[in-house]
């Protein structure tokens, strides 16, 4: 089943992560979902930029940058758009836990949000 969201520009990217370093071995960096069950007639979003808004890290593996499109952090199906951007699987950590971390802690909002341009994609 495809997913739909945006991918990151590339060379935003190397960017970004300059900027926010990593905090765990595996680097994500490169998408955020709008729907992960969506289906191949399923439109792709219209909105192409967003601010990255906060973060989050667990401590244990897993960390998140917080994202606003259309001025929200929610996504349509109740959780939080977000970039998984590192993660530790020598933990078993998974991208997929991102929601639950965010669910279950919070996050940490910046100062200044940062502008970020996204890319509609089905992946």
């Amino acid at each position: 089943m495809p997913v739909t969201g945006w991918k990151l520009d590339a060379e935003e990217r190397k960017v970004l992560l300059e900027r926010f370093p990593p905090l765990w071995p595996h680097i994500i960096a490169d998408h955020v979902t709008l729907d992960a069950k969506a289906s191949e007639q399923d439109p792709l979003p219209d909105e192409s930029s967003a601010h990255i808004v906060g973060s989050i890290s667990d401590g244990a593996g897993l960390q998140a940058l917080i994202v606003a499109i259309g001025g929200t952090t929610g996504r349509p199906d109740g959780s939080t758009y977000h970039i998984t951007w590192s993660l530790d699987r020598s933990r078993g950590r998974a991208a997929v836990e991102s929601n639950d971390v965010i669910a279950d802690r919070g996050w940490n909002a910046l100062d200044d949000p940062v502008p970020i341009r996204l890319i509609p994609a089905r992946f």
